[in-house]
């Protein structure tokens, strides 16, 4: 066959199989489609399919069926971050800083704090730390990773979940964002290249210089407009930071956090969104598992999972819980808030994807993060909907 058509068949499968399991099986309520995907990404990579029939991952899977696979994956994977930057109220968040300072910074702080400490025990054992990490890469790495929250797909579980338009679910999206940059920040430190700083300055200088005169130029647009302008502007900022030495990621969340929501008409931004996790980023979820690895034993990968897991998810509610007692929040509230921002998929895979493709983690602790995120997104809504329905007077609470 042809390599378009070994490619059509690769996409057919990514497209097909998470979506019967989703639809047959009903997860939507512990495994929304999304975790779906990612989970088949897995199943569907070397260490699962490849194990179990070779010849037919080897025949699917060939370089130029991965690489035209990645192609995809990389620009629908900037799309969803400049979106992610784009939707960041910077302006709420400054509204309400003491409140959101405190509540964010407990509740980055304390998940990252505890992932360092299991990073510093994982980094004596061969096999998990990359070989041109260093060791505070790694250690602030998987702390970090503890601590992301998806902001996109909190948005999505906010809206199912029915609070999102709500106070406490605009209060939660504040918490968020402010988290958020926080995490690109400390991944641009973890990435900085110590003998190319020539060119990372050279590029901070640019995007300073550029943002302003992008800005200028959004604003004078007709808004139809936009929409291109800003793409033109994410494929440049992608390609600068990754020229920097940076990533092209930081890159593309670097070209959205500078421009103004208010710009773009809401419906638009959310049916693109959903358009892209739709059409194209099952394709990224698939090319995700295509770089997890089991060589070390299934459980030892497993094992450090579940540690991963546990000192995450009991880092962010400690924190929260810290929070709550500060701010004077009711009984109860700190743990809502606390399962809802535990919602790791997406932003903190494409985090660890970014620590492995500059081999900083090898396959083996991207694996075991990449079950983390699951197993901590797919504990969310279970949680959350009981004390949800329990506690309603919550939802209506603006601080």
């Amino acid at each position: 066959m042809s390599t378009t058509e070994v490619f059509l068949i690769a996409m057919s499968i990514i497209f097909t199989v998470p979506y019967l399991i989703w639809r047959v099986g009903r997860t939507d309520y512990y495994a929304p489609l999304v975790v779906v995907q990612i989970i088949c990404g897995i199943l569907l990579g070397p260490g699962v399919l490849g194990v179990a029939y070779p010849d037919f991952f080897n025949f699917v899977f060939s370089k130029p069926v991965i690489g035209s696979l990645n192609g995809i994956a990389w620009w629908a994977v900037m799309i969803f971050v400049w979106i992610a930057g784009i939707e960041l109220n910077i302006q709420k968040a400054w509204e309400n800083r003491v409140e959101s300072g405190i509540t964010a910074g407990l509740a980055l702080g304390t998940p990252l704090i505890f992932g360092s400490i299991a990073a510093v025990f994982l980094v004596q054992y061969p096999g998990w730390m990359g070989a041109s990490g260093q060791t505070w890469q790694f250690i602030i790495g998987i702390g970090m990773a503890c601590a992301v929250t998806a902001l996109p797909i909190l948005i999505l579980l906010l809206e199912k979940l029915e609070i999102l338009r709500q106070p406490i679910g605009q209060r939660i999206l504040r918490y968020a964002s402010l988290d958020d940059i926080a995490i690109w920040g400390v991944l641009a430190l973890i990435l900085m290249d110590w003998e190319r700083l020539g060119h990372q300055g050279f590029f901070f200088v640019g995007y300073a210089i550029c943002a302003y005169a992008i800005r200028k130029l959004m604003a004078w647009l007709p808004p139809k407009d936009r929409w291109y302008i800003g793409l033109m502007w994410l494929a440049f900022c992608g390609f600068s930071a990754d020229w920097a030495g940076l990533h092209f990621m930081v890159g593309a969340f670097l070209s959205g956090v500078i421009l103004d929501t208010d710009w773009f008409d809401q419906e638009h931004m959310d049916l693109l969104r959903h358009h892209i996790l739709l059409a194209v980023m099952p394709v990224f979820f698939l090319s995700t598992g295509l770089k997890t690895n089991w060589q070390m034993g299934g459980a030892a990968v497993f094992l450090v999972a579940g540690i991963l897991l546990v000192v995450s998810v009991a880092g962010k509610l400690l924190g929260l819980q810290i929070a709550g007692k500060i701010l004077k929040w009711e009984p109860g509230e700190a743990s809502i808030i606390g399962w809802l921002l535990q919602t790791k998929a997406l932003i903190m895979i494409i985090f660890v994807n970014i620590l492995l493709d500059k081999n900083i983690i090898t396959n083996e602790a991207f694996t075991a993060l990449l079950l983390m995120a699951i197993g901590s997104t797919m504990l969310t809504i279970p949680m959350v909907s009981p004390m949800l329905k329990r506690m309603e007077s919550i939802i209506f609470k603006s601080k």
